[in-house]
């Protein structure tokens, strides 16, 4: 592996120096754990989630097998886009608990074997943070150059750009003559990173809750910190990989850390950067290609396009290869921005079951790190909120009030929502049969699906046919063969619309994956199948259907062979 012109240039992973400094990392055979803390679970009846709720329910994901838990944010906060806009960096939202409180989870953890990843927001910060009500006092404050200032004219904005969450992404200060930017909620003003005194801050606070002993770190939105608005710059900015690797140096490579960041913009070519083997950057990033593909191209993740399942196959397949040898892959469906993947990808009605089972066979099979989202265990799908009134999320309230203004009728807009808004993954984690799905005694901050009464945790984890058990043991089969951790990946089946296949193979093992992505059968032909008919499939190590006909899978069925080759 060599560095050429900013780009990594890589083959496949051998024996040798990569493959051993691959090993040594303990997240490679991983899994981690999201926990939207809002909605896990309600130690005290406030009808919100807390870190005690987390607590109490270690046992659960100690029995999952889980490694680390990923914590949606849960430093202090207004809450105007639910923690997303940090007010302090070293301290807890009375929300969720105490600072103490964390301290004990990051210790309870320790005793069941699961590191605590916070998740942290750098590239903004609330204005109600401390740096920004100091900033705003004058322009020669020393904390005004921690944000993105322009001088203008009331009513004459910098610039056209929009911000993610609707209208202009520039805020007007009257006492300064200025205008502030926000690529988010008006009340998350950006970071401006070119200072050196800011990073310097950001920095030492990485430190301090290192010593505090948490296992890794999540960078939110991590690839618009080298924003360049006059340019109309959001996303990998010139100075990116410049501030990424002093980040790193500074604080990461200090510890023994699993660290990702969200790069929506993220290319195969930059996530060999982001994920270099040698630590410079992160562990890996979450990048988002293969979750746009039911979206219309040019426009807005509200603009519904139909899945094309041939495309996902080559979009996956394109990260595998590329990053193969020189890079790492994160592997998720979810997560607390995107819908149920059984809603999206598989089939919540007939076929919940088999379906949530075969996306996570497909997903857990392929090279990378994989991330379950709290519930995607348990098969939890979308809530079909109808009433507008039941939602919370930001994104989808200012969506649905544009859309409105714009001339969308009030059922096309729904249809949108109930596909893609956020609170889809935001539904209370559902526990049992109780009432608000034993999630709180109190009235839940966001509605409970309804179907809480069929899908919960205590009907699953001692029932050996669950998605539950499917999770459990799939987690389990990663730490058992190192196929997982180390295959070359080989797509099989390419242009078959119906079958999603591939091997993983390393001298010694070849890992066979075989998925339907559908409700009706699909032949497994010999010739598209050729590959492995040849040297044959080995044990059968996990399948969604009890019985296995070697000449078709059934609806949404999966298996995973492995073959011993040595």
């Amino acid at each position: 592996m060599v560095r050429s012109l900013g780009k990594i240039v890589c083959g496949h992973m051998a024996a040798g120096k990569e493959a051993d400094m691959r090993q040594k990392k303990w997240w490679q055979n991983a899994v981690v754990y999201q926990i939207y803390p809002r909605s896990f679970c309600d130690s005290t009846g406030s009808g919100m989630g807390d870190l005690k709720g987390i607590i109490g329910k270690l046992d659960y994901l100690e029995k999952l097998g889980i490694d680390a838990i990923w914590l949606s944010p849960v430093c202090r906060s207004p809450q105007d886009d639910n923690g997303y806009d940090i007010s302090d960096y070293r301290d807890i939202d009375p929300l969720f608990g105490t600072l103490s409180d964390m301290e004990e989870l990051i210790a309870e953890g320790k005793k069941h074997s699961i590191r605590i990843i916070l998740d942290l927001v750098l590239n903004h910060s609330s204005d109600e943070h401390p740096w920004f009500l100091e900033a705003k006092k004058s322009k020669d404050n020393p904390y005004h150059d921690y944000y993105v200032w322009r001088d203008g004219v009331e009513g004459e904005y910098p610039n056209d750009m929009r911000a993610c969450f609707g209208g202009p992404a520039w805020e007007w200060v009257p006492e300064l003559g200025q205008y502030y930017f926000h690529q988010f909620s008006v009340k998350q003003p950006d970071l401006n990173w070119e200072n050196p005194k800011l990073r310097r801050e950001i920095y030492d606070m990485i430190l301090w809750w290192m010593d505090k002993g948490v296992g890794g770190f999540r960078l939110d939105v991590i690839d618009q910190i080298a924003k360049e608005p006059d340019l109309k710059i959001t996303n990998n900015g010139p100075r990116l990989h410049e501030f990424i690797q002093e980040l790193s140096r500074e604080t990461f490579q200090k510890g023994d850390l699993i660290t990702v960041g969200e790069a929506w913009g993220a290319n195969t070519e930059n996530a060999k950067l982001y994920s270099n083997p040698d630590g410079s950057e992160f562990s890996m990033v979450f990048q988002f290609e293969h979750i746009g593909l039911d979206q219309i191209p040019g426009k807005e993740k509200w603009d519904l396009a139909p899945l094309d399942f041939r495309k996902l196959k080559e979009v996956l397949a394109k990260w595998q290869k590329a990053l193969y040898g020189c890079g790492w892959n994160s592997l998720f469906w979810n997560n607390h921005d995107l819908p149920r993947i059984v809603s999206r990808w598989g089939n919540d009605g007939k076929y919940r079951v088999e379906s949530a089972k075969m996306l996570a066979a497909m997903l857990h099979g392929l090279q990378g790190t994989p991330y379950i989202y709290q519930g995607e265990e348990l098969g939890m799908t979308n809530a079909g909120m109808e009433d507008i009134a039941d939602y919370r999320d930001i994104e989808s309230l200012n969506m649905h009030k544009e859309r409105l203004e714009a001339g969308y009728s009030e059922k096309d807009i729904m249809t949108s929502l109930k596909a893609k808004s956020r609170d889809n993954a935001r539904t209370p984690m559902q526990w049992d049969d109780s009432e608000n799905a034993g999630f709180t005694t109190g009235t839940p901050w966001l509605k409970v699906n309804p179907n809480y009464k069929q899908i919960n945790a205590a009907s699953q984890v001692n029932d050996p046919d669950s998605v539950f058990s499917f999770y459990r043991r799939l987690v389990a089969l990663r730490k058992e063969y190192d196929v997982f951790v180390d295959g070359a990946f080989e797509l099989l089946y390419e242009d078959d619309p119906d079958i999603f296949a591939y091997t993983r193979t390393t001298p010694e093992e070849t890992l066979t994956v075989l998925c339907n992505f559908h409700d009706g059968e699909a032949a497994l032909s010999e010739k598209s199948g050729e590959k492995i008919r040849e040297s044959g499939l080995g044990e059968l190590l996990i399948s969604n259907y009890k019985d296995v006909d070697e000449t078709k899978l059934r609806p949404y069925e999966a298996r995973m062979y492995l073959k011993k080759t040595v």
